[in-house]
């Protein structure tokens, strides 16, 4: 608890605030040696005003002073109790080890050497007055530091766990990046073949232009064969060892059949609808499209509660949308949002839209937007 105030105050306002009430305590009783008293009580209050940068000297020179035979008999006074509980309180908590009892042995100490000085026999009650003197605060300091010592511990590992956390989803990124730049780079392959045949096919239908004409069409297929090249070297290096010839089939949206039945015979029961063509996406849109619907049916197969999802995907004049939704346990992702992160990632690509969540009634719904630019396949 600060109060707001900065650190050197907030050091001296409880020991100011036991010098007050000690002042006030030795006035009311005025016994002799008050004027003694007052100095003494001081003394171990300023003392304590460094209970937090020297614990163990501050703290130890405290309990001495208190704890000093005093002219008279201002020992009925209770204010240097609280003192006293203060600065075994705060030796136990911030200090380490057995140096923390060097206090507690020398107020012992202390406390016999006065009783002898003034020859008064030290029996079992002053023994067990002066314990419950100082072990009570000693005993809660020690808890006291128990318990920074496990937040300490807890605060280190919500640190590595943020860390954790951040790592595994800066992964999630670069790996569904990773997978996206090599379907875009199949689509630029395709279309880079393409255009080789299609400037081959039209140097030999070009027979009447002039010779400039013929040397620019033989530079269209210089220029497309090497960067066809270079873009299969390109994908040998990113290509999963599954596909390592590059035979796997392209995966769109007119695979989408296939797809809903893999999961029907996993147990999950899909409703799909389909409005508009599909046939003629440009490509990177039609292999988006076929893997966020992958990856929420995944979801839906493992957080459906009723086992039932539905997806409709719908083709307009300037977007491709999908809708699905399934009822759940309010877990949809099960890597932490990470399948969700890899769908934005996605669409981010086209600059398209994605909105999920919750509704009322416990079903999740998710909504993409992919905008729809002519190909030029």
């Amino acid at each position: 608890m600060g109060w707001g105030l900065p650190p050197p105050l907030r050091e001296a306002a409880v020991p100011a605030v036991l010098g007050v009430v000690a002042t006030a305590e030795l006035l009311a009783l005025d016994l002799p040696g008050t004027g003694a008293a007052l100095v003494i009580d001081w003394i171990a209050c300023a003392l304590l005003t460094l209970r937090r940068r020297f614990p163990l000297t501050a703290c130890t020179l405290a309990c001495l002073v208190i704890t000093a035979p005093v002219v008279g008999h201002v020992d009925d006074a209770a204010a240097p109790i609280l003192i006293l509980a203060l600065a075994t309180f705060t030796v136990a908590r911030r200090v380490d080890g057995m140096r923390s009892l060097i206090p507690l042995v020398l107020v012992f100490a202390a406390l016999s050497w006065g009783y002898l000085r003034l020859d008064r026999p030290l029996d079992v009650s002053d023994l067990v007055f002066a314990s419950a003197v100082v072990l009570p605060p000693y005993g809660f300091g020690l808890l006291m530091r128990s318990l920074d010592n496990r937040n300490a511990r807890l605060a280190e590992q919500a640190e590595l766990l943020v860390r954790h956390q951040e790592m595994v989803r800066r992964e999630a990124i670069t790996a569904e990046r990773t997978r996206i730049a090599r379907e875009l780079h199949d689509v630029i392959a395709h279309s880079i073949s393409a255009m080789v045949v299609q400037a081959a096919a039209a140097r030999d239908l070009v027979r009447r232009d002039a010779d400039g004409a013929e040397a620019a069409i033989d530079e269209v297929t210089s220029a497309g064969r090497a960067a066809l090249g270079e873009t299969g070297r390109l994908l040998r290096l990113i290509r999963d060892t599954d596909d390592e010839l590059g035979l796997a089939p392209e995966l769109g949206l007119d695979r989408l059949p296939d797809l809903v039945d893999q999961f029907r015979r996993s147990g999950l029961r899909v409703d799909l609808t389909v409005e508009g063509r599909l046939d003629a996406l440009p490509s990177g849109v039609d292999t988006s499209g076929y893997r966020i619907v992958q990856e929420a049916l995944t979801n839906a197969l493992r957080y459906a509660t009723d086992r039932v999802a539905s997806v409709r995907v719908t083709r307009s004049a300037t977007a491709l949308l999908i809708d699905i939704e399934n009822r759940t346990s309010g877990v949809p992702d099960s890597s932490g949002g990470l399948g969700l992160l890899g769908m934005a990632e996605r669409i981010a690509v086209f600059d398209g839209r994605l909105t999920h969540g919750l509704t009322d009634d416990g079903r999740f719904v998710l909504t993409a937007s992919l905008p729809v630019v002519p190909d030029a396949r």
